[in-house]
Parts: C-alpha cells; sequence; structure tokens
C-alpha cells in the first residue's frame, strides 16, 4: 500500500511517498508555483514518478487557504447578522495588547459595511428565543446581496453558538433561493462564545471557501485523469486530517496544515526515540516555526491569529489548532536596513520567485541563504542534490551593498545576517518555552525543513539545550512525511459556563461532554469511519470565577461524579500554578468544553540502516568557514554515507540533498541506528 504527503511551502513543494510492503521511502522536492499550486504539486508528482493508480490515500497539506487571506484575494462575500450587530467586524475589541503603542492600527474587515446586513431575531444567552426570526428580513437581505455579486455568505448571528436554529433557519431560506451560493455558518465552525472572533471566523471561511473549493477538485481532476482511486485527505491545523469534503466545506480548518505536519513528525521521532518532551523548529524557507510539545501530545489553542505582529493584532479565527509561533525568518528572508540604520532579517522574503540572489534568477536582495553560502556554512556550488547550481559571486553582490554602508567585508556584513537570522529563530524558542514559564534545557530539539538544521546549533548553543534531533527522513521534507504519520481528527468545542459548586453542575458537565461526543461520533461516522476505530479525549478549559483566561485540563472519560469533579480541580490548580505560579481558594469554572476524536494513522515502520556505510565514503573534504571573525576549515560529510554511531567532532557540516546541519564547536553529533542525527553539547 502505497500513500503520498504533499506540503506546499513558500518555496518549495515537497512530495513523500511511503511504501508499507516494500517499506520503501520515495521523496522528491520541486519549486513552489506562486500563481497556481497545483502546477508545482503535479510537477512533483510527475517528476517522482509515482503511479497514482497503485495509491491508497494522498494527505495534502497547502499553502492556499492561508495565503488567500494574507494576500487578500478571496471571494465577495456578505455577512448576514442580527440587527444592531451590524459593525462588529469594525468594533472588534476595545481592549488593545499595548495601550501605548501609538502605532496601533484595527485590522480592516474583510466584508465593507455595504455587504454587512442585519436580520431581525434574538436568541437570548442560555438558548431561548427572545425576539422570532423575521423570514422576510433574511428574503430582502438576499436578494441584496444577490445584486450586489456576492461569491459566498457567512452567516453569524448572535448567540447561535448556544442555540443553533435560526441559523439553520436563514440557510434553509438562503438555500431557496439560491441553491449554489456557498454558505458559512458560524456554529457549524466554532461553538465558542465570543462574537467578534466567531464571526470573523465565519467570514474567513467563506472568504476562501470557492478558491479552496476550486484548487482541490483541480487536484482531484488532475489525479483522477493519472488514474488515482483512492482516498483524499487533508491536512487540518489541528494536526489530523479529514477529507476532502470537509475542507471544501471548512477550508478555515487547514490554514496552518503544512506547519502542524511538522509538529506531529516531531512527536513520532520523540516517541520512537523515547523523548517525552520535546520543542521542534521548522526552518522554511520564508519562516521559522516553533511549538512545544510536553509528553508527547500538542498544545491545541482555539486562540488563533492571522498576520499578528507587533503592531496588528491580527484576525482571530476560532478554530482548534496547534499551538506554534511562526515569525518571519527562514532561508529567502531578505536583509535589509531600517530606518534608524539597524540590520534587520525578514519578515519579506525573497520566496520562490526569484529566490536568493546565488540562485541566479534575478534576486538582486541579500537574503539569509545567501550568507550562509557567503560564511560557508551552505554549499557554494550547489544545493538540492544539484537541482539549485550557487553562484557564490552573486551573493556577495547582493550583499555588498549592506557591507558598503556599514564599512564591513563582504564576509563580517554576512555573517551579520547569520547572526540576526539565528537571533530570531532563537526568540521564536524562547516565545514557546521561556515566556510560557518551560525551560529549554528539559527538552530536546527536533529541528528540520530547509533552515532548521542550520538555526538548531545556534539556539541549542544560546539556550543550553543538550540534544538536538535532524530526523531520519530528509529534514526538508520533514512536514510531508509528518502527513503521513498523523491520525484522522476532529474537535469540537462549546462554551458553556459552569460553575462546578453549583448543584446542577455535575449533570450539565455530563449532558455536555455527552453532546459533544454524540456529534463527532456523527462526523466521523458520515465519513465512513468504524465507531470501534474513534478514540476520544476531554478537555475543559477553565478559570477561577470571576478570572479572563483559560486554562486547559485533561478530563477523564466516562460518567463524571463526585470523585471525578474533585480529581478535575486538583489537576485545574496544578495547570493554573505551573502556568501562572500561584492558585486560588476561589469557585471553579469550565467555561469551554472540548472533545477530541482520533482515528489512528496506519503504523510506520522504521528500518535501521543497512548497507555499508564509512567514514572516507561520507567525507566530502573541507570547506573555508567565516565564523566568528575568522576563518577556519570545517570538516563536510555527507549524511546519507555517515556510519552509525560514528562520533564527529564540532565544528563540522554535514550535508544531506534537502538540508545542512552545522555541528558547532563544542558540540559532537552522531548518526543512531535509524538515521537520525543526533547533536549534543559537549558537557
Amino acid at each position: 500500500m502505497i500513500r503520498v504527503g504533499i506540503d506546499i511551502g513558500g518555496a518549495f513543494t515537497d512530495i513523500v511517498a511511503y511504501d508499507s510492503d516494500k517499506e520503501s521511502i520515495h521523496w522528491v522536492k520541486v519549486e513552489t508555483t506562486p500563481e497556481d499550486p497545483s502546477i508545482g504539486v503535479v510537477r512533483g508528482i510527475d517528476e517522482a514518478n509515482i503511479k497514482l493508480s497503485e495509491v491508497k490515500d494522498i494527505i495534502h497539506g497547502q499553502t492556499v487557504a492561508i495565503n488567500t487571506i494574507i494576500e487578500r484575494k478571496g471571494a465577495k462575500v456578505g455577512l448576514i447578522t442580527t440587527k444592531g450587530f451590524r459593525d462588529i467586524l469594525e468594533i472588534q475589541r476595545a481592549n488593545r495588547r499595548d495601550m501605548y503603542n501609538f502605532k496601533y492600527k484595527k485590522p480592516v474587515p474583510f466584508v465593507p459595511r455595504y455587504l454587512r446586513l442585519e436580520v431581525r431575531e434574538r436568541i437570548k444567552a442560555n438558548g431561548e428565543i427572545l425576539v422570532p426570526l423575521n423570514e422576510l428580513d433574511v428574503y430582502e437581505v438576499t436578494k441584496k446581496l444577490e445584486n450586489e455579486g456576492v461569491e459566498a455568505i457567512a452567516i453569524s448571528l448572535i448567540n447561535s453558538y448556544i442555540n443553533p436554529i435560526h441559523e439553520l433557519k436563514v440557510a434553509e431560506l438562503i438555500k431557496k433561493l439560491n441553491p449554489n451560493i456557498p454558505l458559512t455558518l458560524s456554529h457549524e465552525i466554532t461553538r465558542e462564545w465570543r462574537e467578534y472572533e466567531r464571526t470573523n471566523t465565519a467570514v474567513l471561511n467563506a472568504y476562501i471557501m470557492p478558491k479552496m473549493y476550486n484548487y482541490l477538485n483541480k487536484i482531484i481532476n488532475e489525479f483522477n485523469n493519472r488514474g488515482f482511486n483512492g482516498n483524499y485527505f487533508a491536512m487540518l491545523s489541528n494536526g489530523g486530517m479529514a477529507t476532502f469534503d470537509f475542507a471544501m466545506k471548512f477550508p478555515i480548518y487547514t490554514l496552518e496544515s503544512g506547519p502542524v505536519a511538522g509538529v506531529i513528525g516531531a512527536i513520532k521521532v520523540g516517541e520512537m526515540l523515547g523523548l517525552n518532551n520535546i520543542i521542534a523548529i521548522d526552518g522554511g524557507s520564508t519562516t521559522t516555526k516553533a511549538s512545544l510539545v510536553r509528553d508527547l501530545e500538542p498544545s491545541i489553542t482555539t486562540d488563533y491569529y492571522i498576520n499578528r505582529d507587533r503592531y496588528n493584532p491580527g484576525y482571530p479565527v476560532k478554530v482548534p489548532t496547534i499551538d506554534i509561533v511562526e515569525i518571519g525568518n527562514g532561508g529567502t528572508s531578505i536583509a535589509w536596513i531600517d530606518d534608524t540604520g539597524n540590520l534587520k532579517v525578514g519578515p519579506k522574503a525573497a520566496g520562490a520567485s526569484p529566490g536568493p540572489a546565488a540562485y541566479g534568477k534575478g534576486g538582486k536582495n541579500a537574503t539569509v541563504t545567501d550568507a550562509y553560502i557567503v560564511c560557508g556554512f551552505l554549499n557554494q556550488e550547489e544545493l538540492l542534490g544539484g537541482k539549485i547550481k550557487v553562484n557564490k559571486k552573486l551573493a556577495e553582490d547582493a550583499i555588498a551593498d549592506l557591507a558598503n554602508y556599514y564599512r564591513l567585508s563582504v564576509e563580517e556584513t554576512a555573517y551579520g545576517i547569520v547572526k540576526i537570522a539565528n537571533d530570531n529563530a532563537v526568540n521564536a524558542v524562547r516565545l514557546v518555552s521561556i515566556q510560557r514559564g518551560y525551560d529549554p534545557r528539559d527538552f530536546s530539539l527536533v529541528a528540520y525543513g530547509g533552515a532548521g538544521p542550520m538555526f538548531a546549533p545556534f539556539i541549542a548553543d544560546e539556550l543550553e539545550i543538550k540534544t538536538i534531533i535532524i530526523p531520519f527522513i530528509p529534514a526538508g521534507v520533514f512536514s510531508a512525511w509528518g502527513m503521513l504519520v498523523s491520525d484522522i481528527r476532529h474537535d469540537l468545542v462549546m462554551s458553556f459556563p459552569t460553575r462546578i459548586d453549583r448543584e446542577n453542575s455535575i449533570s450539565i458537565i455530563n449532558e455536555k461532554f455527552n453532546e459533544l461526543e454524540s456529534k463527532l461520533i456523527s462526523i466521523f461516522v458520515s465519513e465512513k469511519f468504524d465507531v470501534k476505530d474513534i478514540i476520544i479525549s476531554r478537555y475543559a478549559e477553565m478559570r477561577y470565577y470571576g478570572q479572563e483566561h483559560t486554562v486547559k485540563v485533561n478530563i477523564m472519560p466516562g460518567i463524571i461524579g463526585d470523585k471525578e469533579i474533585e480529581e478535575i480541580i486538583r489537576r485545574f490548580h496544578e495547570v493554573h500554578e505551573l502556568i501562572y505560579a500561584f492558585k486560588l481558594d476561589s469557585p471553579i469554572e469550565i467555561v469551554n468544553f472540548h472533545v477530541s476524536g482520533i482515528v489512528r494513522a496506519k503504523n510506520f515502520s522504521v528500518k535501521k540502516i543497512s548497507g555499508f556505510n564509512s567514514i572516507d565514503k561520507a567525507k566530502r573534504g573541507k570547506r573555508k568557514v567565516y565564523y566568528n571573525g575568522n576563518y577556519e576549515n570545517w570538516e563536510v560529510y555527507d549524511k546519507r554515507f555517515l556510519p552509525p554511531n560514528y562520533i564527529i567532532e564540532g565544528p563540522a557540516i554535514v550535508e544531506d540533498p534537502t538540508s545542512t546541519a552545522l555541528v558547532l564547536e563544542g558540540q559532537k553529533s552522531m548518526l543512531d541506528d535509524y538515521g537520525n542525527l543526533i547533536i549534543k553539547r559537549g558537557d
């Protein structure tokens, strides 16, 4: 049986095929085609010579959804909401993350005011109907939106998270008038409160739905024409996957599909090596992503924001997403000088086109890749196994303008770019560890992506992380492999604030978990999965009564009684103290009920290295490297031919066709029996 994972990145599209019968892995890496990502996908399938007629499953992670939002190239969307709430996307939140930030700007709504229309209805916070739906209003606003030529409609009525009866009726009436218009109902995506976040999530889903539908349909047609008759799965932001049909209806769930696949892959590597606590670092072409994993369990949040940075609050998306910090810092990130004369790296990137200057495709800006080439950390003749030819002179010319500004040599400036890029990557790890109360020294660093293995040794050196793992799968295509080991997964979250010291709280808690679990099972059954294969987990987002923010607590399965409530309280105090360093003797409430269901992926067998690798075969000679203000001669190795358990003393360079790992002075590395490159601090 063959399974294929496809990951679209900013500069490259990665494809990994696993044949479970032969226990063999085949991969290919091709340039992404931003104008139409499906072109790069199909090209990769053809280049890899994959016979789609023999493939059982295709798992796809893409950047179509997130790029459509970032580039604002989605559908013309109309919004239907409750009378009096037309401007909810404009008002947003009264509080600001940084009240002294004079550059703060509210994000521009994705639906202009003339396309935000109201209907008379009102559901109370407890779910009771206060004002019945005025059906005549629905007909009128639908006609207005049709006349304006909207391509999709979002329906988000107040308090529909607790009682969706009016949203369902609005959708029914619209379908009678126009059965072909794509609809997004807010309660079908999230049952959490917070009307602005819920409405914005529904709007963004409607905004990307037509484009995502067309894209996935194109993939289906192209693959079916090549003989594929297996299962199509889309990678989701929660670390699981679902059918293409689900992704077409709810594309908002796929925004971080590529990065989270890498985290899932890192968890599998950690599990294989007996490492429970890891930090996954994905150094891509345009961004660096970091995620902290405790006890091999990814942290899943519904507080996710698009385009959030220092000056912008971003656009909230209330869908379950693995907690990832992402910064604009990757191989094609551009080095530039700000208004105060400081050298910066990213977030703007050269991407796939024109790419780094050294690639000779017309790029003129100095990038991180150019700096690594000039310093000698990267191969100065070719990359990607010879598919990309490198021109060091072009890289030097691109950096020369920056060097002249600072009156430094090209090498000094290049090393400055390298250090800034490394510091940016260090900061990403700090954000998921130290800033959240975790000591990075208690974790192992799993590094992948084209740039991750280059960043990782500097991160470990700065934060005193003892162990780095460069996975046995080529690091540059690791996220695509992560899709092959991902489970089918769905998450449901519902807001229903419940003080657990109230008389009827136990019955409410049992009722809400049972309701969500029944809905979850129905989703899996609709996707043709067997009920006996579904594994359900429960969580509760809890807080001290009167607090604003919550912490997530694992909840035991089965019927909850007095004994279980005591255990839930104990777990809450423990988690709250871990995160905030204190606990209170105060009433406690559950704010959100969360259930997760998974169907396990097929086991992925990992074979030990076989063959006759030798250190003489792995050695590629020495390379002149500019490091810390001096030129040094570093030994270069080809990872593919390293014998297991041979210790390499840093400084050294270990190359594979998709990435380059660095071993700094004071660090040691060796290949384990499965092909993972393990780098440890000398102390």
